[in-house]
């Protein structure tokens, strides 16, 4: 009668086994055993979120990266438009024309690093709200708090040329000095 117990407790581990695939199922199979799969399984699912956040972690760099260029697009028709004014062939009227295209490619500038983000984060500036350039972002890529990587993203608006408001070409500012700004923001 034992006998028979010892075996239908063994065919139903064997069974258990089978149908998990685990050699080990509960810790009476194999306690130290049991503690050191827990613990992999635990560090394979870190490791795949961390995964996860690589790639998520790129996809963002990727949006800034494309925001940027367009940014920087701009910035070279904006210069193609301050020479264009700049010379002593152009007209006043024709300098004003100018200025309107120039505010009109300020306002796409800064629309540009107002709108762009990442699932509701804004990448180009600190925040929706904000005009302030630098965004600071951390990725945890690991499961200790220094399995991190960092990232600050320093965008282009108009306050970062010296420029305030939508009349970009002012009276206080030169279409020369602007140009300079702007040279100078690109480097």
């Amino acid at each position: 009668l034992e006998a028979s117990a010892n075996t239908n407790k063994n065919l139903g581990n064997s069974l258990e086994k089978l149908s998990s695939g685990l050699r080990i199922n509960k810790a009476a199979d194999d306690a130290s055993g049991m503690a050191i799969a827990d613990k992999l399984r635990t560090q394979a699912s870190s490791l795949k979120q961390s995964i996860s956040n690589g790639n998520s972690a790129v996809a963002l760099v990727q949006i800034a990266d494309k925001a940027m260029g367009e940014q920087s697009n701009i910035l070279d028709i904006i210069k193609q438009k301050l020479l264009q004014g700049a010379t002593a062939t152009t007209s006043a009227k024709g300098r004003e024309a100018v200025a309107k295209d120039i505010d009109k490619l300020m306002d796409q500038l800064n629309n540009i690093a107002k709108q762009t983000n990442y699932n509701g984060q804004t990448l180009l500036q600190a925040s929706a709200a904000s005009t302030d350039s630098t965004t600071a972002l951390t990725f945890q890529m690991g499961e200790t708090a220094v399995d991190v990587i960092s990232l600050v993203i320093d965008g282009v608006g108009s306050s970062d040329l010296g420029i305030d408001g939508a009349t970009g070409v002012s009276a206080d500012i030169s279409l020369l000095d602007l140009a300079l700004s702007i040279l100078n923001a690109q480097r």
